[in-house]
C-alpha cells in the first residue's frame, strides 16, 4: 500500500511584531508594502500579544491524526498529518519537500478555509502542486456546507446564546461574517490566456455565495435566532474595492433598528487569529459601543472535536479516492 498522509494548509502568522514586514511581503507575493500599512498593522499584533493561529492549527492537526488512527489504523499504517502555511513558517514548499523526503506517495490536502476562492483555495493548491513531484494529491475543493462544519459552528453559537439569554432574557440576533476579498479576485476570469487555472471549475468565483450559504446553514442549525445578518470583514489595504457590505455599515443598520445586543460569529475562520482577536474583539466592539450596541461573539472553533471530525472525514474521503483511482 502506498504511504499516505494528510496535509492541512493555513494562512500562517508571524511569531513577533518585528517579523510583520517580512510576513506582509509574503501575503502580497513580494510586492512592496506601503510603510503606513506596516505601521497600522504592527500595533494590532502588539495589542493581542501574538496570534495563536499556528499553534491552534497544530492542535487541530493532532486531533485529526488521532481520529484517523481510530478510523483507519486497522486498515494499514498510521496516517501522519502535516501542517503547511502559505505566508509564514512552516512554509508549504518546505513541508511538501519534507513529505517527499519521508516517502509520502499519496496525500489528502485540505485548505483550512472552507469557502472556495481564488485568493485562498486556488493559491494554496498551486503552492502544493509546485513541489508535490511524484506525490499523488487529492485536494478538497471546498467544504463550506459540510454537515460537521455547520454543526461545529452551531455548537459554539448555541453555547453563546445560552449565556446571553441568561443575561438579557432571550436569544440575541446574530451577525455572521467572513473575510472580505478584493472585488477583482471574484470578477476576473479564473485563468488568463496562457496561464494555469488557479482553481478548477468554470464561471464566477464561488466564494461570496459559499460564505453566505455557510451562514444560512448555521442559522438554520442553531434554533431560535430572532434575526440575522451577514457582512464581510477585514477589508485590506490593497488598491481597488473589496466586497461588502462591511461590518461597520452593517452595525450602523443594526443599531438603527433599535437592537441593543448582537452576537457576531465569523464563519469563515476556524480558529483565533488577528482578524478575530483584534478586528472583532477590539475594533468592532469599540465601534459597536459608539453606536450604543453591545457586541459579543461565540468562542472560535479552535480545538473543537466536531471540527476535527469534519476535517478527518474530508481526509478519509480524499485518501479513499486516491486508493480507488
Amino acid at each position: 500500500m502506498a504511504r499516505r498522509a494528510v496535509l492541512l494548509l493555513a494562512h500562517g502568522t508571524p511569531e513577533t511584531v518585528e517579523q510583520i514586514p517580512e510576513y506582509l511581503r509574503n501575503v502580497v507575493s513580494g510586492r512592496p508594502m506601503p510603510h503606513h500599512v506596516v505601521e497600522e498593522i504592527q500595533p494590532r499584533y502588539s495589542l493581542i500579544g501574538r496570534s495563536p493561529l499556528t499553534d491552534l492549527t497544530r492542535e487541530q492537526g493532532r486531533l485529526v491524526e488521532r481520529l484517523l488512527e481510530g478510523q483507519m489504523g486497522a486498515a494499514g499504517d498510521p496516517v501522519p498529518v502535516y501542517i503547511g502555511m502559505r505566508n509564514w513558517r512552516p512554509y508549504i514548499p518546505d513541508v511538501v519537500n519534507q513529505m517527499r523526503a519521508d516517502g509520502v506517495e499519496e496525500a489528502a490536502v485540505i485548505c483550512l478555509a472552507p469557502q472556495n476562492s481564488r485568493t485562498s483555495v486556488g493559491l494554496y493548491r498551486r503552492a502544493v502542486q509546485a513541489d508535490a513531484g511524484p506525490i499523488r494529491i487529492d485536494f478538497a475543493e471546498g467544504w463550506a456546507t459540510h454537515p460537521l462544519l455547520i454543526q461545529a459552528f452551531a455548537e459554539r453559537l448555541q453555547a453563546a446564546q445560552a449565556n446571553m439569554a441568561a443575561e438579557i432574557g432571550g436569544p440575541a440576533p446574530v451577525l455572521f461574517t467572513a473575510h472580505s476579498v478584493p472585488c477583482r479576485t471574484i470578477q476576473t476570469p479564473a485563468a488568463s490566456e496562457g496561464q494555469p487555472r488557479l482553481w478548477p471549475g468554470e464561471g464566477a468565483d464561488p466564494y461570496a455565495q459559499e460564505a453566505k450559504r455557510t451562514a444560512e446553514l448555521v442559522a438554520a442549525k442553531a434554533p431560535d435566532i430572532p434575526q440575522w445578518w451577514f457582512a464581510f470583514q477585514s477589508q485590506g489595504a490593497s488598491g481597488g474595492p473589496w466586497i461588502g457590505p462591511t461590518v461597520e455599515e452593517t452595525l450602523d443598520s443594526i443599531a438603527a433598528q433599535g437592537v441593543k445586543t448582537v452576537l457576531l460569529q465569523p464563519i469563515g475562520f476556524l480558529c483565533d487569529h488577528v482578524e478575530i482577536l483584534y478586528d472583532v474583539d477590539i475594533a468592532f466592539k469599540q465601534y459597536a459601543r459608539g453606536l450604543g450596541l453591545r457586541l459579543e461573539r461565540p468562542e472560535s472553533l479552535n480545538g473543537s472535536v466536531t471540527l476535527a471530525r469534519a476535517i478527518a472525514d474530508l481526509a478519509a474521503s480524499g485518501l479513499a479516492r486516491l486508493a480507488s483511482a
